[in-house]
């Protein structure tokens, strides 16, 4: 059997936690490629931020995505140009599912979702990356840290990792 040199993908999640406990977490959805789709920004001046077609489906299906899953709130959130921060609240209600549905499931859910409507809408090629980023969240601090970095984030989109020109 032929060996092949894949890349060594690290799994992101912890180890033994339930993914699906009452709690906040820290949800990080990157595109594929880093394509600036979603957001564009008027100059470094402006700083303002005005969502393209796809932008305002991927707004429209955080909203419908509460509606799907009646245990989970969107607390904060941010879309970008290429990529979407939001704050998940799971709470302890009836979660109209039996295995309780998990952070994976439900932000599978918004990709699958979301890449639908944009396609029907003329999106061609691959959307989203293969996984996303989660956090945690642990305590007030690190909440309201978070909740900032959110707020923010459209003001120093210049500064972030994930800056692309586009």
């Amino acid at each position: 059997m032929m060996k092949t040199n894949l890349p060594n993908r690290k799994h992101p999640r912890l180890d033994e936690y339930d993914y699906s406990a009452t709690g906040a977490y820290f949800v990080t959805i990157c595109t594929q490629d880093r394509r600036c789709v979603f957001s564009r920004f008027g100059t470094k001046s402006e700083g303002r931020m005005e969502y393209t077609e796809y932008g305002m489906i991927a707004a429209e299906q955080l909203s419908l995505l509460e509606k799907r899953f009646s245990s989970l709130s969107i607390d904060q959130y941010v879309i970008m140009p290429n990529h979407i921060h939001a704050i998940f609240l799971l709470n302890s209600g009836a979660a109209g599912a039996s295995p309780r549905p998990t952070v994976m499931d439900m932000v599978c859910a918004y990709k699958s979702l979301t890449v639908k409507a944009c396609k029907a809408r003329g999106f061609s090629g691959k959307l989203f990356q293969t996984s996303f980023y989660e956090h945690v969240i642990r305590g007030r601090d690190d909440y309201e840290q978070i909740a900032k970095y959110i707020i923010d984030n459209p003001t120093k989109w210049y500064l972030d990792e994930l800056y692309i020109e586009s």
